[in-house]
């Protein structure tokens, strides 16, 4: 029989008080009056309890808007915390930088409202300074609150990733733009570079102009690792040309396993290895000390989210306000267009449409992660069957409670998973990319 592969493991994140869970701000066991969420102590004992469980990565979400999609205004968001507020990511990286020493670090930064040499030399400094454990969640940025924000209005989709792949290459051109021998740091001929080894870019495109070359030095990855979760098919196009890891969110085995197929269609078409590209699918563990404790666990958690608060986070991520829709609507049978890209989170396991109100409760719960629920041994067996079924990589974890959530998967799922030969022992390799592409 020959040997199942390796489950690889990261840990989603934002630099607020909610990630998938609106309930997590208002848990009894989130533990915001000791570690605040708006300091870096927190994040850096989460990313070190990560780095103690192998993970792969400690992954941050990012939203630069505060939605007023639902019923057109700003108090549904900040009333139920609906990823909202939400502090900068990308300082955390530097900082988790000087903290771990093996874990990669990632972070969204969109391509929408910046120009890509600043990118290209934010993300090379922060390769350099996390020793090659930066990874770039390449985001496009599809709300009109944070177009707004920028001074500009939303793009459709296709103009959107149009204009991500100009950006794309012209952060390759400028990570490209330095040989990885010119520093010579001859000090008796007082030459600290080849400047022969050194070149300008000169592009000129639709969307940008970049002269280059960069002035940050080569990174250790060349470059950040890139990281993308689109669904589009002009998402799945833009990932399979640039992406180490996928991070995508498919409540059903069989929606998950098309996914994984069309991903590996995509990554053949571009020429690239179908190990080069790590799927990463979200799940929300909740870890009980019996079945019928963490059937409890769940309902508690569930109820601390109410159906409006659903409704918000729902209608941000849509961008289409639901509070139009009777909560009774089918909403996979819905023709309106913002609602297709997320349609299969509206479908019940046996396929069948959910309502509206079905839909937002469990948005609100998990953003439709599917909840993993049982003991450490159940939750495994939950997590092995889901993977052998689809043919994916592993996980991206959402916590219900923080940072309590993360460390309980740390102490007993991880074990679980390494006795039965699913998960790492060890870190191979020093970089992100190498995390990524480790098999054993």
């Amino acid at each position: 029989m020959s040997k199942k592969p390796m489950i690889h493991l990261a840990q989603f994140l934002c630099h607020g008080p909610s990630y998938h869970s609106l309930g997590m701000w208002r848990h009894p066991k989130t533990q915001y009056e000791t570690l605040p969420w708006h300091k870096p102590q927190l994040y850096e004992h989460i990313a070190r309890s990560c780095e103690r469980g192998l993970f792969d990565m400690v992954f941050f979400a990012d939203l630069n808007y505060i939605s007023n999609t639902f019923q057109g205004t700003l108090e549904p968001a900040l009333r139920y915390a609906a990823q909202a507020p939400e502090h900068d990511p990308i300082p955390l990286l530097a900082w988790l930088g000087a903290v771990t020493e093996r874990i990669g670090l990632a972070a969204t930064f969109s391509t929408s409202n910046q120009h890509p040499f600043y990118a290209a030399r934010l993300w090379a400094t922060l390769d350099h300074m996390t020793n090659g454990r930066a990874g770039w969640n390449v985001v496009t940025s599809i709300n009109h609150n944070q177009a707004a924000n920028y001074g500009t209005e939303r793009q459709p989709t296709d103009r959107r990733y149009e204009q991500a792949h100009e950006f794309m290459e012209v952060c390759q051109k400028l990570w490209a733009s330095w040989d990885d021998d010119a520093v010579v740091m001859d000090k008796a001929n007082a030459v600290f570079a080849d400047w022969t080894k050194v070149r300008r870019i000169e592009f000129e495109g639709e969307f940008f102009r970049s002269r280059g070359p960069l002035n940050v030095i080569p990174s250790p990855q060349h470059g950040p690792a890139i990281l993308q979760a689109g669904t589009s098919p002009k998402g799945q196009d833009f990932a399979a040309k640039y992406a180490d890891a996928l991070f995508a969110i498919q409540p059903r085995k069989e929606n998950a396993k098309a996914y994984r197929d069309s991903i590996q269609a995509g990554l053949a078409a571009a020429g690239r290895p179908a190990d080069h590209c790590a799927i990463l699918f979200g799940a929300q563990p909740i870890i009980g000390e019996s079945e019928a404790h963490a059937k409890e666990l769940q309902a508690e958690h569930n109820s601390l989210v109410p159906l409006d608060a659903g409704l918000t986070i729902l209608s941000a991520h849509l961008d289409f306000d639901l509070s139009k829709l009777p909560l009774d609507a089918r909403m996979a049978e819905r023709d309106e267009p913002e609602l297709h890209r997320m349609r299969t989170r509206f479908l019940n396991p046996d396929g069948s449409s959910m309502t509206l109100a079905e839909v937002a409760a469990k948005h609100g719960q998990s953003v439709g992660l599917p909840q993993f629920v049982g003991t450490a041994k159940s939750v495994a067996d939950q997590m092995e069957e889901f993977i052998d079924f689809v043919g994916g990589d592993g996980f991206m974890l959402s916590a219900i409670h923080s940072p309590g959530a993360i460390d309980q998967f740390v102490d007993e799922i991880v074990p679980e998973l390494q006795r039965r030969g699913r998960f790492r022992r060890e870190y191979v390799g020093t970089t992100q990319r190498d995390l990524l592409r480790q098999t054993l």
